[in-house]
């Protein structure tokens, strides 16, 4: 007879799950957050609490946490440090009717760490700075359209590129219509494919003269094919065009200056956001005088833009990403996580690899594409029966470097990849799966 495998008790969670169902569309803000991209019935869905590199759920199941908030953790939760000069300046107040030295001291350090901070911006999302750094191109050049490769948000000019026939199936996940956007906008945001120079320069000849800009993430887990960046920079030049860095989602941990810091590579506006405040809501378009300078007769305003808290939590988290040399502790963390990865793939067999930059990297799986969701499915749902939230894209925050988090990731990696490998040997992937399959990730044109 089989021993039933453990399975941990999500009553809580569950029952707040049925409430917000009710009352939240998509029961969530963020998709990335939806219970339905985990493994429903496994992962935990609703956080009591949180410290360092582990989460506490409503069940009081505790979790070693590799998705870092989706990205925004990068010295863990709760970091002293940063909470206290938050809670310092809450005593001050928030927000004022006039403006805080602090929002000229971060731009100051921006533009100390930043090859393309000449002068910057502040916003509160990665979405609304990508906005407004493609408002800033249009303003600038007296152009509409975009070209884009990547994902930069929600809002109307992005989703615009997912407008009639050519639409981004190779780039957003299924399910996501341009629903609400406005048909008009179709042919105004056009996709490129990373890497691409030739396709790039095609764009930009057919299009000469009405481009505004290019809007891309330089990297996320691999670093860019040699003189790609470069090339794309010389294409920008020759055709008039304002270069656009999104390091939302690469920022900081690569490097404090960013991908262009690590490739020599300038752009014209770099956007920030997520982890440059560790998990206060906070963002800034910095870039060149020529481009930013016009920004003061341009309509881009906002009354929380001013708000001090986001703008001390930032102060604070890169200083201490300073101070403790944050790009050399996620190499060497990154390089034990890959060690210890792939040592558990050679052990069980599991068709598996740590790949991409050691800072940043990722978990992938060699099988056939028919298997992958299925594979993708019980890596979460095993890795979460053992107290681990990991999939096989995540974000190092300082706080995981840290024995027992690596130690309690490794024998549940181990675990799940065993039961992965004996599915796979055996054909029996559906058998071992218990949850409803995880729903399909970003499909990003930038690995």
């Amino acid at each position: 007879m089989t021993t039933p495998k453990r399975r941990l008790d999500l009553t809580r969670s569950l029952e707040i799950l049925e409430r917000a169902k009710k009352l939240i569309p998509g029961t969530t803000q963020l998709i990335s957050r939806r219970p339905t991209r985990a493994a429903l019935g496994f992962s935990p869905i609703y956080a009591q609490s949180a410290r360092g590199c582990r989460i506490t759920d409503v069940d009081g199941n505790e979790f070693i946490d590799w998705f870092s908030a989706v990205g925004p953790i990068i010295l863990g939760y709760a970091h002293p440090v940063v909470d206290a000069a938050v809670k310092a300046q809450i005593d001050r107040g928030s927000i004022y009717s006039i403006v805080h030295e602090s929002s000229v001291e971060l731009a100051e350090l921006l533009v100390r760490l930043v090859p393309s901070a000449e002068m910057v911006r502040y916003a509160k999302g990665g979405g609304e700075a990508c906005t407004m750094a493609v408002r800033i191109a249009r303003g600038v050049t007296g152009r509409d359209k975009v070209l884009l490769s990547g994902y930069h948000g929600w809002h109307d000019w992005y989703l615009a590129a997912n407008l009639g026939a050519e639409r981004l199936a190779d780039h957003l996940f299924n399910g996501i219509d341009p629903i609400g956007v406005p048909k008009g906008l179709e042919g105004t945001a056009l996709p490129f494919e990373y890497g691409d120079l030739n396709r790039l320069e095609d764009l930009l000849r057919a299009h000469d003269g009405e481009v505004a800009a290019i809007i891309m993430e330089p990297m996320r887990t691999e670093l860019p094919p040699e003189g790609y960046l470069q090339g794309v920079r010389d294409l920008a030049d020759r055709y008039g065009v304002v270069l656009i860095f999104d390091e939302v989602s690469c920022g900081w941990r690569i490097a404090l200056g960013g991908v262009q810091e690590v490739t020599g590579v300038t752009p014209d506006l770099t956007v920030f956001a997520k982890a440059m405040s560790n998990g206060y809501p906070m963002a800034a378009v910095v870039g060149r005088r020529s481009v930013m300078q016009p920004v003061e007769r341009m309509f881009i305003s906002s009354a929380y833009w001013d708000d001090n808290v986001g703008i001390a939590a930032s102060l604070a988290t890169i200083g201490e990403l300073e101070r403790i040399d944050a790009p050399a502790l996620f190499e060497r963390l990154g390089a034990a996580f890959r060690a210890r990865i792939d040592a558990a793939a050679a052990a069980t067999g599991c068709p598996v690899r740590c790949i991409g930059v050691a800072a940043h990297p990722r978990i992938q799986f060699d099988v056939p594409a028919e298997h992958s969701a299925k594979v993708a499915t019980l890596f979460v749902q095993e890795n979460a029966r053992h107290g681990v939230i990991l999939a096989g894209g995540f974000f190092f925050n300082a706080a995981h470097d840290d024995a027992d988090a690596l130690d309690r990731t490794e024998g549940a990696v181990r675990a799940s990849f065993s039961v992965i490998a004996d599915g796979l040997q055996r054909d029996c992937l559906d058998d071992l799966i218990e949850c409803e399959l995880v729903e399909e990730s970003f499909r990003r044109l930038v690995r």
